[in-house]
C-alpha cells in the first residue's frame, strides 16, 4: 500500500526508482548477516529485498497495464513477465553453483567434525557463499536504478495527484473503498492469494520432494527446480503468442485445468513420475499470476495503482500456504499429501477464469471515464 500511494502522489518512476534502491539495500545487507551469522540479520536484508520488490511489481506490473488498449494488457503483462523467468532462471543457477557447496555431511561426519573442532568453521565458510552473488546483484541493481531514472516515461504516466492538487476532479487519484465496488476485481485478488500459495508451495517443496520421492542428492534435486523455472519461462513466451488467438481467461482456465490433473498425479504416483508432473506444471502456471493482475485491474482507471497493490499483496499467500504445506507434510509424514494445497490454488484459478473474471462495476475506459456502471 505505501508503494502505491507514493506512485499515486508522485509517479510510476519514483516508486520503481525506490523500489530498486531498497532491493540493492537489502543484497548489501547480506555481507554484515554473513559476517555476523545471525538468522535474524538474514531475515531483515530478505525483508528490505521484498520491501523493494513490492515496490516494483505494485509499479512494473500496473504501469504495464496502463500502458495501451486495456484488451490487450494481459499479452502485455505476459510478455514483460517473459523475462522474469530468465532471472529466476538465472537465480536458480547462481543458488545452485555459488551458494550450494555440494557438501552434505552426514550426522557421524558431524559429529567427528564437532569432536575436531573444526564444525563452526564448516558453518561459517557455508554461510560465507551468500556474500560474492548478492554483491553482484546489489550492483546490477544500482545501474538499473540510474537507467530508469535517466529514461524519459511518457509524460501522461509521469504526474502524479501531488501535481494535481489544483485539479477540480476529485477522482484524479484512486481510493481504496472504491475498489469494493468491482467484484471482478475482490475475486481476482482472492485468486492471487490462492495461486500464490500453490506457486510457491509448489517451488519450495519441489527439492524436498525429489530428495524424498526419486532419491536424488540435494544439487541434483535442485536442477528439477532449474528444469521448473526454464519450462515457466517457455510457458510465458508460448502463452503471450497463443493469446493472439485465444482469449487470455480462457486459456487460463484450460491452464489450470491441465494443472490440477499433474497435481493430482504428483500426489498418487509420488515414487515415479509425480516429482516430472510437478516440473512440468510450471509450464501451465506460467501465465497465472499476469492473467489474473490484468483481469483484476480492468477499468480500474484512477484506481490502477491501488488496486495493483493490493493484488500485489495477495502473495501473502505464498507465506500462508506454504507453512500449512508443512505442517500437513510434517503431521502425515508425506510431502504428496501436502501437494492438496497447489491443487485447491489450481481449483480457484479455474472457477475465476471460467466464472468470475468477467469485468463490472463502474468501469473507465483509458481515458480514465467511467463507460459502464453506477
Amino acid at each position: 500500500m505505501p508503494a502505491a500511494y507514493i506512485m499515486d502522489r508522485y509517479n510510476y518512476k519514483t516508486g520503481l526508482i525506490i523500489g530498486l534502491l531498497l532491493f540493492a539495500t537489502g543484497c548489501y545487507l547480506f555481507w554484515p548477516a554473513a559476517v555476523f551469522g545471525k538468522y535474524e540479520l538474514f531475515l531483515m536484508a530478505l525483508f528490505v529485498i521484498a520491501t523493494g520488490l513490492a515496490f516494483l511489481e505494485t509499479g512494473a506490473n500496473s504501469f504495464v497495464a496502463v500502458l495501451g488498449d486495456p484488451d490487450t494488457s494481459a499479452q502485455r503483462l505476459n510478455f514483460a513477465q517473459s523475462f522474469y523467468p530468465l532471472g529466476a532462471i538465472s537465480g536458480v543457477l547462481v543458488g545452485n553453483i555459488f551458494i550450494f557447496s555440494g557438501i552434505e555431511h552426514t550426522d557421524t561426519q558431524i559429529e567427528a567434525l564437532k569432536v575436531a573442532g573444526t564444525y563452526k568453521q564448516y558453518l561459517n565458510d557455508e554461510i560465507m557463499r551468500v556474500i560474492p552473488p548478492y554483491m553482484v546483484v546489489g550492483a546490477v541493481i544500482l545501474v538499473w536504478a540510474f537507467l530508469i531514472w535517466k529514461v524519459k516515461f511518457p509524460a501522461e504516466l509521469e504526474t502524479g495527484t501531488k501535481s494535481k492538487m489544483d485539479s477540480k476532479n476529485n477522482d484524479s487519484h484512486g481510493h481504496l473503498s472504491k475498489l469494493f465496488k468491482y467484484p471482478h476485481f475482490v475475486k481476482g485478488v482472492i485468486t492471487q492469494f490462492f495461486y500464490i500459495g500453490a506457486q510457491v508451495g509448489t517451488w519450495s517443496y519441489l527439492i524436498p520432494y525429489v530428495k524424498d520421492y526419486l532419491q536424488k542428492p540435494e544439487k541434483e534435486a535442485g536442477y528439477f527446480l532449474l528444469a521448473s523455472m526454464i519450462l515457466f519461462a517457455i510457458g510465458r513466451v508460448l502463452s503471450t503468442i497463443i493469446m493472439r488467438k485465444v482469449e487470455p481467461k480462457l486459456l487460463m482456465g484450460i491452464y489450470s485445468i491441465i494443472n490440477i490433473a499433474l497435481v493430482i498425479i504428483a500426489m498418487t504416483m509420488s515414487a515415479s513420475i509425480g516429482g516430472y508432473a510437478l516440473v512440468v506444471s510450471s509450464f501451465f502456471m506460467s501465465l497465472m499470476f499476469p492473467t489474473i493482475f490484468a483481469s483484476g485491474l480492468k477499468g480500474l482507471g484512477p484506481n490502477t495503482k491501488i488496486g495493483a497493490s493490493m493484488l500485489v499483496m495477495a502473495i501473502i499467500g505464498g507465506a500462508v500456504w506454504t507453512p500449512i504445506m508443512g505442517l500437513i507434510s510434517d503431521k502425515f509424514d508425506s510431502l504428496s499429501l501436502a501437494m492438496i494445497i497447489p491443487l485447491i490454488g489450481y481449483v480457484m484459478v479455474s472457477v475465476y477464469a471460467f466464472k468470475g473474471s468477467k469485468p463490472s462495476g463502474p468501469l473507465y475506459d483509458t481515458d480514465e471515464k467511467v463507460v459502464a456502471g453506477h
